[in-house]
């Protein structure tokens, strides 16, 4: 009876292979600690950047590692993909630079700007929509994008590290060379020294080294405050803070339009990219927007897929297992939240620089061939970071390859959502450059 009904199960694809089972399951529990590990540091360095927009840093490290808990088990229960879910270098930098600090908006109102951006995402996400605009959006511009805010993240990480400071007769001038630069420049060869020899980890054991030696050198902390595991009681003072007192103004919706489109964009290049079998783009793509939405009131920026995920990936990650030993591990690192206290600037400095160069990689896939594609893209590389600014950037980039193409005669070859959407931006250009 038992071979018959093995043989029934066996022929129908029913019969499971306890040892390949097994060996599968080893291998995504390690692809999965590998992706933690290379994305770790976004526990410190996602809390850093969002202090600057006003979130208390122990809240936003809660925030952080809570809804990376919930993105990861999320994506690998009902997506079954091995990606990693924290919120988005990038994003944040528009949540804290272009929403707080150029537009006016305070954090509570940006957490309200990031909810109704990502609401957008979500329809898009869970529509048609997203064919529509992966089918349509000129690769050129995808790739600026994510290049610029490379630039940007690259620019904020000289600064945090000590390396730049403002000019007196330029834009930046090197800084001393004192001791946070000095670290700073220790940690950024350790994390380079790592990272090219693809050491599993090799951000997150930098920043724990360049720690150890600050705290030798007497460096002061760069989370100068109680991040005690027994202040998550506490947390609740960032949940549902969302404040939609401006949702009736232009500029409110101005913002919410260019997170939306950094949202949806960032994301399909970072799927596209990454995910092994492309069967599992839409489920993956939708709940990735739904993360996105849950962010907003858990207290931080949007949360996406993790370009990091391809270290997991590349070590042999193909289904939900990774990123839900991901999201065990992210809810582990609550316990060891504590030691956060002790790392200082200098040591988070080089993975944010080294972070943005990555992105920087991006522009090898324009084509330098032909002006009127990367001329476009190279404006939004060199604005997003000189106007402190990614709807800025972004707006210049839209606005200019509709007109480029144009110029050349090539009118026809554009298609009316890139009308659109350049004069949504030139829109948004104007407004925010005549506040």
């Amino acid at each position: 009876m038992l071979l018959i009904r093995h043989k029934f199960y066996t022929e129908r694809g029913y019969c499971l292979n306890i040892d390949k089972y097994k060996k599968n399951l080893k291998t995504e529990i390690v692809a999965g600690v590998t992706s933690f590990f290379a994305i770790s540091y976004i526990i410190i360095i996602n809390p850093l950047i969002l202090a600057d927009a006003g979130i208390p840093v122990d809240f936003s490290i809660f925030a952080t590692i809570i809804i990376s808990v919930i993105g990861c088990l999320l994506i690998g229960f009902w997506a079954d993909a091995p990606l990693v879910i924290t919120p988005g270098m990038g994003v944040n930098a528009l949540f804290t630079y272009t929403v707080v600090g150029s537009m006016g908006f305070n954090w509570r109102e940006a957490l309200a700007i990031s909810m109704a951006a990502s609401i957008i995402f979500a329809f898009v996400a869970c529509s048609r929509l997203s064919v529509f605009f992966a089918d349509n959006i000129p690769k050129s511009l995808k790739c600026g994008i994510t290049a610029g805010i490379g630039l940007f993240l690259v620019e904020i990480g000289l600064e945090k590290g000590g390396l730049i400071v403002r000019g007196t007769n330029s834009l930046v001038a090197l800084a001393p060379l004192q001791n946070a630069a000095l670290l700073t420049i220790f940690g950024l060869l350790l994390s380079l020294a790592l990272y090219l020899r693809k050491v599993n980890g090799c951000f997150f054991i930098a920043i724990v080294i360049t720690s150890i030696i600050g705290i030798v050198m007497g460096m002061d902390s760069s989370l100068p405050v109680n991040v005690d595991l027994g202040r998550l009681s506490a947390y609740g003072s960032v949940v549902w803070q969302m404040d939609f007192s401006a949702v009736l103004s232009f500029r409110f919706w101005l913002a919410v339009f260019s997170m939306a489109m950094l949202l949806i964009f960032d994301t399909m290049g970072i799927l596209e990219g990454l995910l092994p079998n492309k069967d599992k783009f839409k489920k993956s793509f939708a709940g990735t927007s739904i993360i996105s939405i849950l962010s907003s009131i858990f207290g931080t920026s949007p949360a996406i897929a993790a370009a990091e995920s391809a270290a997991g990936i590349t070590s042999g990650g193909r289904g939900g297992m990774t990123a839900i030993t991901a999201g065990i591990m992210f809810f582990l690192s609550l316990f060891f939240v504590p030691f956060l206290a002790y790392v200082p600037q200098a040591a988070v400095a080089p993975v944010i620089i080294i972070t943005g160069m990555i992105m920087l990689n991006q522009l090898k896939n324009v084509d330098f061939a032909d002006f009127t594609e990367w001329f476009p893209a190279f404006m939004m590389v060199i604005m997003i970071p000189l106007s402190g600014s990614v709807s800025a950037g972004m707006a210049f980039g839209f606005v200019l390859f509709p007109l480029l193409k144009i110029f050349v005669g090539k009118a026809r070859q554009v298609n009316s959502l890139i009308y659109i959407l350049g004069f949504l931006f030139l829109l948004d250009l104007f407004f925010n450059s005549s506040k």
